[in-house]
């Protein structure tokens, strides 16, 4: 055999100072570089949804409901029009 698997107990990983140094480490730049990717605007221009600033603006002030189950698909066209 090449080599072999050590296998370690739970209590043991959890009490390790390499555990605590590496996840003290990654915790905080995953939570650093997920507060960049929104704040920069990107993860908005990739999921490709509104900035904060465009939810209201001025030509789209009213509410899209569909009030009819029968023209439906004209109120959706009417709605795409305007969003």
């Amino acid at each position: 055999m090449s080599g072999s698997i050590k296998k370690c107990s739970f209590a043991n990983i959890i009490t390790s100072i390499r555990y605590w140094i590496f996840h003290s480490i990654t915790i905080h730049s995953l939570f650093i570089a997920g507060w960049l990717f929104v704040s920069i605007g990107l993860a908005y221009d990739v999921f490709e949804s509104p900035y904060p600033n465009e939810y209201f603006i001025e030509s789209r002030q009213g509410i899209p409901l569909i009030t009819c189950r029968f023209v439906s698909l004209e109120q959706l066209d009417e709605f795409s029009r305007y969003f």
